[in-house]
Protein backbone atom coordinates (compact mmCIF):
# COMPACT_ATOMS: atom_id res chain seq x y z
CA UNK A 1 0.00 0.00 0.00
CA UNK A 2 1.34 3.43 -1.09
CA UNK A 3 1.07 6.47 0.26
CA UNK A 4 -1.61 8.09 -2.28
CA UNK A 5 -3.59 4.38 -1.00
CA UNK A 6 -2.85 4.93 2.59
CA UNK A 7 -4.16 9.04 2.45
CA UNK A 8 -7.34 7.46 0.01
CA UNK A 9 -8.30 5.10 3.15
CA UNK A 10 -7.75 8.15 5.60
CA UNK A 11 -10.18 9.94 3.99
CA UNK A 12 -12.52 7.04 4.20
CA UNK A 13 -12.28 7.09 7.65
CA UNK A 14 -12.31 11.14 8.96
CA UNK A 15 -12.44 10.11 12.88
CA UNK A 16 -9.43 7.81 12.53
CA UNK A 17 -7.80 10.38 9.96
CA UNK A 18 -8.20 13.33 13.08
CA UNK A 19 -7.52 10.53 15.94
CA UNK A 20 -3.60 10.09 14.32
CA UNK A 21 -3.52 13.98 14.05
CA UNK A 22 -4.52 14.70 16.97
CA UNK A 23 -1.84 11.69 18.85
CA UNK A 24 0.71 13.23 16.40
CA UNK A 25 0.24 16.47 17.85
CA UNK A 26 0.58 15.20 21.39
CA UNK A 27 3.51 13.26 20.44
CA UNK A 28 5.76 16.15 19.30
CA UNK A 29 4.39 18.75 22.92
CA UNK A 30 6.10 15.90 24.14
CA UNK A 31 9.02 15.29 22.88
CA UNK A 32 8.80 19.34 23.34
CA UNK A 33 8.62 19.02 26.69
CA UNK A 34 11.34 16.43 27.13
CA UNK A 35 14.01 18.79 25.00
CA UNK A 36 13.30 22.07 27.35
CA UNK A 37 13.19 19.77 30.79
CA UNK A 38 15.81 17.29 30.12
CA UNK A 39 17.90 19.74 27.64
CA UNK A 40 17.55 22.88 28.02
CA UNK A 41 16.71 23.26 32.11
CA UNK A 42 19.45 20.76 32.94
CA UNK A 43 21.95 23.19 30.80
CA UNK A 44 21.02 26.12 32.88
CA UNK A 45 20.68 24.67 36.22
CA UNK A 46 24.64 23.39 35.77
CA UNK A 47 25.27 26.56 34.59
CA UNK A 48 23.65 27.77 37.63
CA UNK A 49 24.69 25.41 40.34
CA UNK A 50 28.51 27.12 39.05
CA UNK A 51 28.31 30.26 39.39
CA UNK A 52 28.98 32.44 42.78
CA UNK A 53 26.12 34.59 43.51
CA UNK A 54 23.16 33.21 44.78
CA UNK A 55 20.79 35.60 42.90
CA UNK A 56 20.49 32.89 40.27
CA UNK A 57 20.05 29.86 42.15
CA UNK A 58 17.41 32.04 43.87
CA UNK A 59 15.31 33.44 40.80
CA UNK A 60 16.07 30.10 38.34
CA UNK A 61 14.93 28.04 41.20
CA UNK A 62 13.08 24.85 39.85
CA UNK A 63 9.08 25.78 40.57
CA UNK A 64 10.31 28.61 37.86
CA UNK A 65 12.26 26.20 35.19
CA UNK A 66 9.75 23.48 36.16
CA UNK A 67 6.60 26.27 34.81
CA UNK A 68 9.03 27.37 31.89
CA UNK A 69 8.98 23.43 30.40
CA UNK A 70 5.10 23.11 30.66
CA UNK A 71 4.63 26.74 28.64
CA UNK A 72 6.84 24.94 25.67
CA UNK A 73 4.58 21.85 24.57
CA UNK A 74 1.56 24.64 24.81
CA UNK A 75 3.03 26.84 22.45
CA UNK A 76 3.50 23.46 19.94
CA UNK A 77 -0.03 22.33 20.07
CA UNK A 78 -1.17 25.77 19.78
CA UNK A 79 0.84 25.80 16.54
CA UNK A 80 -1.01 22.77 15.05
CA UNK A 81 -4.46 23.22 16.33
CA UNK A 82 -5.38 24.07 12.64
CA UNK A 83 -5.05 20.08 12.44
CA UNK A 84 -7.90 19.85 13.90
CA UNK A 85 -10.59 21.98 12.40
CA UNK A 86 -13.39 20.41 14.26
CA UNK A 87 -12.15 21.69 17.99
CA UNK A 88 -9.90 24.31 16.88
CA UNK A 89 -12.24 26.61 18.66
CA UNK A 90 -12.23 24.76 22.05
CA UNK A 91 -8.31 23.98 21.65
CA UNK A 92 -6.92 27.31 20.83
CA UNK A 93 -9.17 28.64 24.02
CA UNK A 94 -7.84 26.00 26.34
CA UNK A 95 -4.32 26.07 25.55
CA UNK A 96 -4.06 29.78 25.57
CA UNK A 97 -6.05 29.87 28.93
CA UNK A 98 -3.46 27.36 30.11
CA UNK A 99 -0.61 29.23 28.93
CA UNK A 100 -1.72 32.53 30.75
CA UNK A 101 -2.48 30.12 34.02
CA UNK A 102 1.27 28.78 33.60
CA UNK A 103 2.44 32.49 32.95
CA UNK A 104 0.78 33.70 36.17
CA UNK A 105 2.48 31.21 38.19
CA UNK A 106 5.41 31.54 36.78
CA UNK A 107 5.25 35.40 38.01
CA UNK A 108 4.30 34.29 41.17
CA UNK A 109 6.96 31.90 41.53
CA UNK A 110 9.20 35.13 40.60
CA UNK A 111 7.71 37.45 43.03
CA UNK A 112 8.29 34.89 45.48
CA UNK A 113 11.96 34.82 44.94
CA UNK A 114 12.51 38.59 44.81
CA UNK A 115 11.10 38.29 48.12
CA UNK A 116 13.39 35.60 49.48
CA UNK A 117 16.17 37.70 47.65
CA UNK A 118 15.05 40.73 49.62
CA UNK A 119 14.92 38.66 53.25
CA UNK A 120 18.53 37.85 52.55
CA UNK A 121 19.43 41.58 52.38
CA UNK A 122 20.34 44.04 55.14
CA UNK A 123 17.35 46.00 54.62
CA UNK A 124 14.86 43.03 55.63
CA UNK A 125 14.86 43.29 59.20
CA UNK A 126 13.84 47.02 58.60
CA UNK A 127 11.04 47.01 55.89
CA UNK A 128 9.96 43.52 55.34
CA UNK A 129 7.98 43.49 51.81
CA UNK A 130 6.00 40.15 51.86
CA UNK A 131 2.84 42.07 52.10
CA UNK A 132 2.99 44.02 49.22
CA UNK A 133 3.91 41.64 47.42
CA UNK A 134 1.38 39.38 48.11
CA UNK A 135 -0.97 42.29 47.55
CA UNK A 136 0.49 42.30 43.96
CA UNK A 137 0.15 38.54 43.30
CA UNK A 138 -3.54 38.96 44.30
CA UNK A 139 -4.23 41.46 42.00
CA UNK A 140 -1.94 39.60 39.14
CA UNK A 141 -4.17 36.70 39.84
CA UNK A 142 -7.33 38.57 39.66
CA UNK A 143 -6.50 40.39 36.19
CA UNK A 144 -4.98 36.99 34.90
CA UNK A 145 -8.36 35.13 35.95
CA UNK A 146 -10.07 37.86 34.18
CA UNK A 147 -8.69 37.13 31.42
CA UNK A 148 -8.51 33.05 31.16
CA UNK A 149 -12.33 33.73 31.75
CA UNK A 150 -12.97 35.69 28.81
CA UNK A 151 -10.68 33.54 26.50
CA UNK A 152 -12.44 30.51 28.03
CA UNK A 153 -16.29 32.36 27.05
CA UNK A 154 -14.77 33.69 23.99
CA UNK A 155 -15.21 37.41 25.47
CA UNK A 156 -13.73 40.67 26.01
CA UNK A 157 -11.57 41.42 29.03
CA UNK A 158 -13.91 44.64 29.86
CA UNK A 159 -17.20 42.84 29.13
CA UNK A 160 -15.61 40.00 31.79
CA UNK A 161 -15.09 42.78 34.42
CA UNK A 162 -18.52 44.28 33.42
CA UNK A 163 -19.94 40.91 34.92
CA UNK A 164 -17.85 40.94 37.89
CA UNK A 165 -19.16 44.61 38.66
CA UNK A 166 -22.13 42.67 39.65
CA UNK A 167 -20.71 40.90 42.35
CA UNK A 168 -18.50 43.36 43.92
CA UNK A 169 -20.00 43.29 47.54
CA UNK A 170 -19.90 39.84 47.40
CA UNK A 171 -15.89 39.92 46.54
CA UNK A 172 -15.60 42.78 49.50
CA UNK A 173 -16.89 40.23 51.79
CA UNK A 174 -14.63 37.68 50.65
CA UNK A 175 -11.60 39.85 51.01
CA UNK A 176 -12.55 41.79 54.04
CA UNK A 177 -9.50 40.45 55.59
CA UNK A 178 -7.49 40.67 52.87
CA UNK A 179 -8.40 44.54 52.82
CA UNK A 180 -7.97 44.93 56.26
CA UNK A 181 -4.67 43.38 56.26
CA UNK A 182 -3.83 45.22 53.45
CA UNK A 183 -4.16 48.56 55.28
CA UNK A 184 -2.41 47.17 58.30
CA UNK A 185 0.19 45.97 56.47
CA UNK A 186 0.84 49.49 55.24
CA UNK A 187 1.20 50.89 59.00
CA UNK A 188 3.34 48.30 60.07
CA UNK A 189 5.69 49.37 57.62
CA UNK A 190 5.58 53.39 57.39
CA UNK A 191 5.77 53.44 60.84
CA UNK A 192 8.39 50.86 61.33
CA UNK A 193 6.06 49.22 64.21
CA UNK A 194 7.55 45.83 64.05
CA UNK A 195 10.35 43.81 62.36
CA UNK A 196 11.26 40.22 61.92
CA UNK A 197 13.44 39.53 64.60
CA UNK A 198 11.90 42.04 67.14
CA UNK A 199 10.97 41.13 70.47
CA UNK A 200 7.09 41.76 71.18
CA UNK A 201 4.32 40.67 73.40
CA UNK A 202 1.27 40.52 72.58
CA UNK A 203 -0.72 39.05 75.53
CA UNK A 204 -4.72 38.38 73.77
CA UNK A 205 -2.69 35.81 71.41
CA UNK A 206 -0.14 34.27 73.73
CA UNK A 207 2.50 35.88 71.69
CA UNK A 208 6.09 36.88 74.05
CA UNK A 209 9.01 36.08 71.56
CA UNK A 210 10.21 36.73 67.99
CA UNK A 211 8.85 37.38 65.24
CA UNK A 212 9.56 35.18 62.51
CA UNK A 213 7.49 36.31 59.87
CA UNK A 214 5.36 39.36 58.82
CA UNK A 215 3.17 38.29 55.83
CA UNK A 216 -0.19 39.84 54.49
CA UNK A 217 -2.30 37.53 56.52
CA UNK A 218 -0.20 36.84 59.38
CA UNK A 219 2.42 37.43 61.82
CA UNK A 220 4.07 34.23 62.97
CA UNK A 221 6.24 34.69 66.38
CA UNK A 222 8.19 31.93 68.12
CA UNK A 223 7.64 32.53 71.90
CA UNK A 224 10.34 31.45 74.00
CA UNK A 225 9.22 28.40 74.90
CA UNK A 226 9.95 27.62 71.07
CA UNK A 227 5.70 27.03 70.76
CA UNK A 228 4.53 29.19 67.68
CA UNK A 229 2.16 31.88 67.67
CA UNK A 230 0.05 32.71 64.67
CA UNK A 231 -2.35 35.74 64.80
CA UNK A 232 -3.88 38.18 61.88
CA UNK A 233 -1.84 41.09 60.71
CA UNK A 234 -4.80 43.24 61.41
CA UNK A 235 -5.50 41.94 64.69
CA UNK A 236 -1.52 43.13 66.03
CA UNK A 237 -3.37 47.18 65.68
CA UNK A 238 -6.71 46.58 66.87
CA UNK A 239 -4.88 45.17 70.48
CA UNK A 240 -2.14 46.83 72.30
CA UNK A 241 1.25 44.93 72.43
CA UNK A 242 4.91 45.71 73.33
CA UNK A 243 7.85 45.75 70.85
CA UNK A 244 11.22 45.35 72.84
CA UNK A 245 13.37 46.88 70.07
CA UNK A 246 14.26 49.91 71.85
CA UNK A 247 15.54 48.08 74.86
CA UNK A 248 17.51 46.07 72.98
CA UNK A 249 18.70 48.98 70.80
CA UNK A 250 19.71 51.30 73.79
CA UNK A 251 21.83 48.30 74.87
CA UNK A 252 20.10 48.70 78.83
CA UNK A 253 17.27 46.87 80.22
CA UNK A 254 15.44 47.89 83.26
CA UNK A 255 15.50 46.72 86.75
CA UNK A 256 12.44 47.82 88.49
CA UNK A 257 11.53 45.82 91.74
CA UNK A 258 11.04 47.33 95.18
CA UNK A 259 11.38 46.00 98.96
CA UNK A 260 8.88 46.67 101.55
CA UNK A 261 10.29 47.66 104.96
CA UNK A 262 8.11 47.30 108.10
CA UNK A 263 7.45 50.37 109.35
CA UNK A 264 7.96 49.60 113.00
CA UNK A 265 11.89 48.76 112.11
CA UNK A 266 12.33 52.68 110.94
CA UNK A 267 14.19 54.70 113.42
CA UNK A 268 16.69 57.96 113.93
CA UNK A 269 20.27 57.17 114.18
CA UNK A 270 21.95 57.05 117.47
CA UNK A 271 25.76 56.90 118.03
CA UNK A 272 26.29 53.56 117.96
CA UNK A 273 25.01 53.47 114.61
CA UNK A 274 27.07 56.58 113.43
CA UNK A 275 29.60 55.12 114.11
CA UNK A 276 28.96 51.24 113.06
CA UNK A 277 28.13 52.86 109.65
CA UNK A 278 31.24 55.22 109.26
CA UNK A 279 32.98 51.58 109.18
CA UNK A 280 30.97 50.82 105.81
CA UNK A 281 33.21 51.62 103.33
CA UNK A 282 30.53 52.98 100.74
CA UNK A 283 28.90 54.98 103.43
CA UNK A 284 31.74 56.77 105.33
CA UNK A 285 32.08 59.68 103.39
CA UNK A 286 28.66 59.91 103.28
CA UNK A 287 27.91 59.78 107.19
CA UNK A 288 30.58 61.88 107.96
CA UNK A 289 29.86 64.85 105.35
CA UNK A 290 26.09 64.22 106.71
CA UNK A 291 27.24 64.62 110.29
CA UNK A 292 29.19 67.81 109.53
CA UNK A 293 26.20 69.46 107.76
CA UNK A 294 23.63 68.37 110.86
CA UNK A 295 25.34 69.60 113.38
CA UNK A 296 25.79 72.75 111.60
CA UNK A 297 22.08 73.34 110.96
CA UNK A 298 21.50 72.05 114.42
CA UNK A 299 23.97 74.69 115.82
CA UNK A 300 22.85 78.26 113.52
CA UNK A 301 19.21 76.76 114.05
CA UNK A 302 19.78 76.93 118.07
CA UNK A 303 18.17 72.76 118.27
CA UNK A 304 17.81 71.41 121.69
CA UNK A 305 19.29 68.02 120.44
CA UNK A 306 19.10 66.39 124.20
CA UNK A 307 15.67 64.89 122.42
CA UNK A 308 16.09 62.64 119.28
CA UNK A 309 13.02 63.84 117.27
CA UNK A 310 14.34 67.65 117.45
CA UNK A 311 16.28 69.43 114.67
CA UNK A 312 17.49 67.80 111.88
CA UNK A 313 18.85 62.95 112.13
CA UNK A 314 19.81 60.81 110.18
CA UNK A 315 17.35 57.62 109.83
CA UNK A 316 18.33 54.09 108.91
CA UNK A 317 15.88 54.00 106.01
CA UNK A 318 17.41 57.09 104.65
CA UNK A 319 20.53 56.01 105.15
CA UNK A 320 19.77 52.45 103.69
CA UNK A 321 18.54 54.43 100.43
CA UNK A 322 22.00 56.12 100.51
CA UNK A 323 23.69 52.47 100.66
CA UNK A 324 21.62 51.51 97.88
CA UNK A 325 22.57 54.02 95.81
CA UNK A 326 26.41 53.75 96.57
CA UNK A 327 26.46 49.89 95.99
CA UNK A 328 24.49 50.33 92.29
CA UNK A 329 26.79 53.06 91.73
CA UNK A 330 30.02 51.06 92.21
CA UNK A 331 28.73 47.64 90.26
CA UNK A 332 30.21 47.88 86.56
CA UNK A 333 26.63 46.01 84.80
CA UNK A 334 25.00 48.87 86.37
CA UNK A 335 25.02 51.87 83.66
CA UNK A 336 24.65 55.48 84.67
CA UNK A 337 23.56 56.62 81.27
CA UNK A 338 20.38 56.22 82.00
CA UNK A 339 17.75 56.76 84.70
CA UNK A 340 19.22 56.01 87.90
CA UNK A 341 16.80 55.62 91.23
CA UNK A 342 16.82 54.29 94.55
CA UNK A 343 13.25 55.94 95.93
CA UNK A 344 10.78 55.72 98.39
CA UNK A 345 7.25 55.05 97.09
CA UNK A 346 4.13 55.13 98.81
CA UNK A 347 3.82 53.15 102.52
CA UNK A 348 0.50 50.74 102.41
CA UNK A 349 -0.65 47.78 104.34
CA UNK A 350 2.67 46.16 103.00
CA UNK A 351 4.76 48.18 104.61
CA UNK A 352 7.03 51.29 103.10
CA UNK A 353 7.85 50.52 99.46
CA UNK A 354 11.81 51.12 98.58
CA UNK A 355 12.06 50.91 94.82
CA UNK A 356 15.32 50.14 93.08
CA UNK A 357 14.59 51.82 89.32
CA UNK A 358 18.21 51.35 87.20
CA UNK A 359 19.26 49.85 83.85
CA UNK A 360 21.86 46.83 83.42
CA UNK A 361 23.89 47.36 81.02
CA UNK A 362 23.24 44.23 78.75
CA UNK A 363 19.88 43.47 77.22
CA UNK A 364 21.12 39.67 77.37
CA UNK A 365 18.02 38.31 78.92
CA UNK A 366 20.17 35.59 80.86
CA UNK A 367 22.99 38.12 82.16
CA UNK A 368 19.81 40.61 82.88
CA UNK A 369 18.46 38.05 85.35
CA UNK A 370 21.79 37.05 86.79
CA UNK A 371 22.34 40.86 87.64
CA UNK A 372 18.95 41.47 88.63
CA UNK A 373 19.07 38.55 91.18
CA UNK A 374 22.68 39.50 92.79
CA UNK A 375 21.40 42.85 93.44
CA UNK A 376 18.80 41.77 95.12
CA UNK A 377 20.56 38.48 97.20
CA UNK A 378 23.07 41.63 98.30
CA UNK A 379 20.08 43.74 99.43
CA UNK A 380 18.05 41.21 101.01
CA UNK A 381 21.18 40.22 103.35
CA UNK A 382 22.43 43.50 103.87
CA UNK A 383 19.10 44.79 105.26
CA UNK A 384 19.43 43.34 108.76
CA UNK A 385 22.32 45.55 109.15
CA UNK A 386 20.45 48.81 109.03
CA UNK A 387 18.57 47.26 111.63
CA UNK A 388 15.43 47.59 109.10
CA UNK A 389 13.04 44.40 109.02
CA UNK A 390 11.52 43.18 105.82
CA UNK A 391 7.75 42.98 105.88
CA UNK A 392 6.17 39.96 104.92
CA UNK A 393 2.80 38.07 106.06
CA UNK A 394 2.64 35.80 108.83
CA UNK A 395 3.62 32.00 107.78
CA UNK A 396 2.50 29.07 109.42
CA UNK A 397 5.51 29.19 111.27
CA UNK A 398 4.48 32.30 112.66
CA UNK A 399 0.99 31.38 113.92
CA UNK A 400 2.78 28.36 115.70
CA UNK A 401 5.15 30.60 117.20
CA UNK A 402 2.20 32.70 118.35
CA UNK A 403 0.25 29.58 120.08
CA UNK A 404 3.57 28.79 121.75
CA UNK A 405 4.58 32.19 122.86
CA UNK A 406 0.45 32.61 124.35
CA UNK A 407 1.14 28.80 125.73
CA UNK A 408 3.94 30.14 128.17
CA UNK A 409 1.93 33.72 128.93
CA UNK A 410 -1.03 31.66 130.14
Amino acid sequence: MDLEQVKNWLQDFPFVYSLIKIIGVILLAIISYIITKKIIITGVNKIVERTKTEIDDIILNEAVLKRIAYIAPLLVISQFIYLVPTFEVFLNRFTNSAIVLLLLLLIGSLINASNELYEKSSKYNRRPIKGYLQIAKIIIFILGGIAIIGLLTGQQPWTVVTGVGAFTAILILIFKDTILSFVASIHISAYDLIRVGDWIEVPKYGADGDVMDVALHTIKVQNFDKTIVVFPTHKLLEDSFKNWRGMQQAGGRRIKRSIFIDLSSVKFLDERLLEKFKKIQLLNDYVKGKEVEIAKYNQEKQIDTSEIINGRRLTNIGTFREYLKAYLKNREDISNDFTFLVRQLTPGPSGIPIEVYVFANTTDWVKYEQIQADIFDHIFASVSEFELNIFQNPTGKDFIGFQKNKLIIN
